[in-house]
């Protein structure tokens, strides 16, 4: 994080985003554009979530596509995007704001050790940090906006243009953490008690997402619009895969995926995920593969597979099975 302060202002209300979608299909298209296919569910929660000023709650599996998502709205919409990555206790220092306290101390020293500097400020009522040397606190102005370091959240409420703000695997935190965002997510405004309400300049887009490793609050799910993302169908993921290896043969593709998808059935720790699908593409092009038999399947599919049970859960099932013709009939079933 910058050690210097970002600064912030407040508008009494946050005006609407200008260039609004007109319809599902221009957000999918544009969705598209960017390298991202959505589904007509994921265009339809894009288009409501900018015309509606609403935030989203993408939830399913690792590795489908729900970070990428808000990475692409960003894309397609010119946004910034600011992250904020969800652990196991994340504080409101990190995500919101908190206090430069040795920039603090070292005003604070600084003034101390002036003799013409009265309790509280300089000796003129012109200084531009806001310190009034009548004031009654001596130290009003070290909590001022030049001492204040933001944090994802307050840096996309404060933005001056347009921000797509992606809060990622929110599940990882606690349900004190999902109160404190209930002000950010319904009101776009952000409470600091020394500087009163920071509220919105613009409208940011908001896309919350979860593993769903537990259940989060219903007062955070009234607030968001919803969408479960879940590993797409076989024509589908062959698209993906095409789009982000355009020189894979189209049989070497769809046996890829068929044999992902046969592998995602398994009782597998971590199943394969798209991002994957795509590095193991890549690297059968790397290799020059023509084919996906048992010995290349063997030789790469710790592209796809990463833990070590895992691996002989895979090769005993499904490497044997890679020279059956009915590998097709049972990856898609």
């Amino acid at each position: 994080m910058a050690d210097d302060a970002q600064p912030v202002a407040s508008s009494p209300s946050a005006p609407e985003p200008a260039g609004f979608p007109q319809s599902v299909a221009e957000v999918r298209e544009a969705l598209g554009r960017v390298g991202y296919l959505a589904d007509e569910p994921a265009a339809l929660v894009a288009y409501l979530a900018q015309r509606l000023g609403k935030p989203i709650l993408v939830e399913g599996p690792a590795g489908v596509g729900k970070t990428e998502l808000a990475k692409a709205l960003s894309r397609a919409t010119g946004r910034q995007l600011i992250r904020l990555q969800c652990y196991e206790g994340l504080d409101e220092a990190k995500a919101l704001y908190e206090w430069n306290y040795r920039k603090q101390l070292l005003r604070i020293q600084a003034e101390s050790a002036d003799p013409s500097t009265p309790p509280g400020g300089s000796a003129g009522p012109d200084r531009q940090t806001g310190g009034d040397p009548r004031s009654p606190d001596p130290w009003a102005d070290i909590f001022s906006e030049e001492f204040l370091l933001t944090r994802p959240l307050l840096q996309a409420i404060a933005a001056t243009e347009p921000a797509v703000l992606l809060i990622d695997e929110i599940d990882k935190t606690d349900q004190e953490f999902e109160a404190m965002l209930l002000e950010v997510l319904s009101e776009f405004q952000i409470s600091i008690p020394e500087l009163g309400v920071i509220t919105a300049r613009t409208h940011p887009i908001v896309v919350l997402t979860s593993n769903n490793s537990r259940e989060l609050t219903e007062a955070l799910k009234r607030r968001c619009l919803y969408l479960w993302l879940d590993y797409p169908e076989v024509e589908r993921e062959m698209e993906i895969v095409r789009l982000h290896s355009p020189e894979i043969d189209e049989q070497l593709a769809r046996r890829l995926v068929e044999v992902v998808h046969m592998i995602r059935q398994l009782d597998l720790k971590k199943p394969p995920s798209i991002a994957e699908s795509i590095d193991w593409a890549r690297a059968l092009l790397l290799l020059g593969a023509d084919d996906l038999d048992r010995s290349v399947f063997e030789r790469t599919m710790s592209i796809i597979v990463k833990h070590r049970s895992d691996l002989d859960v895979v090769a005993e099932r499904v490497g044997l099975k890679l020279g059956e013709p009915s590998l097709g009939a049972e990856a898609a079933g």
